[in-house]
């Protein structure tokens, strides 16, 4: 029966068993629902990032600033059209989901709400 159920998520014991609607972890007492272990398991999946269309985006493409953007601590602006070459998905912060280097401006990291796929 243990076989079927996951795996602990405190301190990764297989000994998990069913207690009505609950897993429960015999060995750290760490009770959760059998909701969570499955939504863990979907959101554990791949990350996709899409550009401001729906574009799919992927380490190395080549996008489109739409709009303006200003440079925090800065008086330049990425100005809309100027393309950035080579940028890399990372999960940064906030909702910045883009590392890469403007010509003009440095490394940057920018939203991908904020750029079309070129």
């Amino acid at each position: 029966m243990s076989e079927s159920l996951p795996i602990c998520p405190e301190c990764s014991s297989e000994h998990t068993s069913e207690m009505g609607a609950l897993l429960v972890c015999p060995m750290c007492a760490h009770e959760w629902a059998a909701d969570e272990a499955a939504a863990d398991a979907v959101e554990s999946g791949p990350r996709v990032i899409t550009d401001a269309v729906g574009n799919v985006l992927a380490d190395g493409d080549t996008v489109t600033v739409i709009k303006d953007l200003k440079v925090k601590g800065s008086s330049t602006v990425i100005k809309v059209g100027t393309k950035v070459r080579g940028i890399r998905l990372i999960d940064g912060v906030g909702d910045h989901d883009i590392d890469c280097k403007v010509d003009g401006v440095g490394p940057t990291q920018l939203k991908s709400s904020v750029v079309k796929k070129a």
